[in-house]
């Protein structure tokens, strides 16, 4: 009895292992304009690789609405669209299981479909696991907030490469002064030392003193080699 227990335990805890919540991500919230095309992105984590089992399911509430719907579900490889409800003709399977990303694509978006999306994913034997939901949000224009902060990041930028350009002429001016200041410099010296001996030179030619007692150094000389 105490054997066939070990055993039982034994083979729930190999299932137990190998079984893990999947983590399924979607974004907080979706902005969108009247008129226009939203989608709904939805991936999932899985310690499992990702198998040919892998399914994902969409439902949608709308504002006001207590039940939720199910709007999508791709199992067996295949996708498949609810035949009834708001999204029948207009959304469409963007998704690529093999790499865990099962997003939808809403076409042509209008203010009743302002509402709750729920996306449910399993990568079997990963099968436990929460859904995850996004808000989507149709406007007629942009939120002044959304304009507000997208300006304010596009200003950042445009500011920092700004300040990169700046920065990077500055260097060079320094660079290009610190060149030319040792140039002259070095310039400076040579002719600096030309100019001192050429005065030497002249300073010894124009002193009568210097030239007299040159001439009388060289008459000696003569007067010694005629006495040899």
């Amino acid at each position: 009895m105490l054997s066939v227990l070990a055993l039982t335990s034994v083979v729930l805890l190999g299932i137990a292992s190998q079984c893990t919540a999947v983590i399924v991500y979607t974004s907080w919230e979706k902005h969108a304009l009247v008129g226009s095309d939203v989608r709904l992105s939805c991936s999932f984590f899985s310690w499992q690789w990702t198998s040919p089992e892998v399914s994902f399911s969409w439902s949608y509430r709308a504002d006001g609405a207590k039940e939720s719907a199910s709007i999508f579900h791709y199992t067996n490889g295949a996708p498949y669209i609810a035949t009834k409800g708001p999204f029948r003709d207009r959304l469409e399977f963007v998704g690529n299981p093999n790499r865990r990303d099962g997003s939808i694509l809403i076409r042509n978006v209008d203010f009743s479909d302002n509402g709750t999306f729920t996306c449910d994913a399993k990568n079997p034997p990963d099968i436990g696991g929460h859904p995850s939901t996004v808000r989507l949000l149709v406007y007629e224009k942009v939120p002044v907030q959304a304009g507000v902060i997208t300006g304010a990041i596009i200003g950042v930028v445009l500011g920092l490469l700004i300040l990169v350009v700046a920065i990077y002429y500055l260097m060079r001016f320094l660079v290009a002064r610190r060149v030319f200041s040792l140039s002259m410099s070095r310039h400076g010296k040579k002719g600096k030392g030309k100019e001192g001996s050429q005065q030497k030179q002249v300073s010894a030619v124009m002193d009568p003193a210097k030239l007299k007692a040159a001439a009388s150094e060289k008459k000696k000389q003569e007067a010694r080699r005629e006495k040899k």
